[in-house]
């Protein structure tokens, strides 16, 4: 295999494959990156076995077809060092790949082609079309809910909802759920699909904010995705999702309104001085006014006090910062309306004229 091709040609596709490869794996071979050269197209594919995705890059010059398998972490860091501009050729010689650009030269490993795994996507059985615009937002609205290595397997993902009326993504530790809904699909029956926390961040990197639209395609065991030259590929968690209807509060007693950003700001400064484990504060609810409190094992304290709308009995209840913290960086709007019924009672948050996401956050005992 010959090719050469410029700089920045290969420089984001290869990052994204090499961002799907796992530094340590069981099999040296996948912490490889497999090249194809043919025609005068060059294609990457990057796997952990659960995640694959493949970029095919037109306009390289192919002296030479063929295929070989590189280390991705050190052929994506030696692209990136390549001064801008410059072309860089990549030749399999036996057992090394040479890459070369001006005077510069590396000689890699390779491993047999043979050995790198591909997964093997059953037919497609739904597609689900929207823009990707919308799809950033679906991702973006609820991807800080996903839990991270929980035992609960089906937490470690986002639930893909698609019905003839709308799409919706959900996502929940136990602890917070967040859900957003665009309307729109093209399904006659309801699909609900648990894709993991690595392909939702990969999925979620090819994504531009844009009105082209991009098409999900699914099946039994997994989700395939193609945007532009990429084509990415994952594994659904098998599992069943909790019933996140049941989890939303739908009646509450009390309401706060309150500007967004100012509640962003005193969340931030009141954690200063929040437990740092446990990252609890205190929110206590009066005419027209909301308290926050913090303090930690110090005997430190912190106190804000944020003018809100709100005509209720006072009442106090806590939560963990940083849940709040994410939900309000997540929403677009100015401002924020916190429902809930008494200081045992999950709290519902939503943007006030965004109908489309919604969260609940747990409380905490102080």
């Amino acid at each position: 295999m010959k090719i050469t091709t410029s700089r920045e040609t290969l420089l984001r596709p290869l990052q994204l494959v090499t961002g799907v490869v796992e530094r340590r794996q069981t099999l040296p071979v996948l912490s490889n990156v497999l090249l194809v050269a043919e025609n005068d197209t060059l294609t990457l594919v990057g796997t952990d076995l659960e995640v694959e995705l493949k970029a095919s890059v037109a306009g390289i010059t192919v002296d030479q077809p063929g295929s070989a398998t590189v280390p991705a972490k050190k052929l994506s860091d030696i692209w990136r060092s390549m001064p801008e501009g410059n072309d860089v050729s990549i030749e399999t010689s036996e057992d090394r790949a040479i890459v070369r650009s001006g005077r510069t030269r590396f000689k890699l490993a390779m491993l047999s082609v043979q050995d790198f795994p591909t997964i093997d996507a059953q037919p497609d059985e739904q597609k689900v079309g929207l823009t990707q615009a919308a799809m950033i937002r679906l991702i973006d609205q609820v991807s800080f809910s996903m839990a991270q290595q929980d035992v609960r397997y089906f937490l470690n993902g986002m639930l893909l909802e698609a019905t003839s009326e709308h799409v919706r993504t959900v996502a929940t530790d136990g602890h917070r759920l967040a859900m957003c809904t665009m309307p729109g699909s093209a399904t006659e029956q309801t699909i609900q699909s648990i894709v993991p926390r690595k392909g939702v961040l990969e999925l979620r990197k090819l994504l531009v904010d844009s009105d082209d639209s991009v098409e999900l395609c699914l099946s039994n065991n997994h989700l395939r995705v193609t945007q532009g030259p990429f084509t990415l590929t994952t594994k659904l968690v098998d599992g069943k999702f909790p019933d996140y209807e049941k989890v939303v509060p739908r009646e509450t007693e009390r309401q706060v309104v309150g500007d967004r950003e100012t509640l962003r700001q005193g969340f931030q400064r009141a954690s200063i001085l929040s437990n740092e484990k446990y990252r609890g504060v205190r929110l206590s609810f009066a005419e027209e006014q909301l308290t926050i409190q913090a303090n930690n094992p110090e005997q430190e304290e912190a106190e804000e006090e944020v003018a809100v709308e709100y005509g209720g009995e006072p009442m106090e209840i806590g939560f963990n910062v940083s849940y709040l913290q994410d939900i309000l960086g997540v929403l677009g709007t100015e401002q924020v309306r916190f429902s809930v019924s008494d200081s045992n009672s999950s709290a519902l948050i939503e943007g006030i004229g965004n109908d489309e996401a919604l969260f609940v956050v747990m409380p905490m005992r102080l």
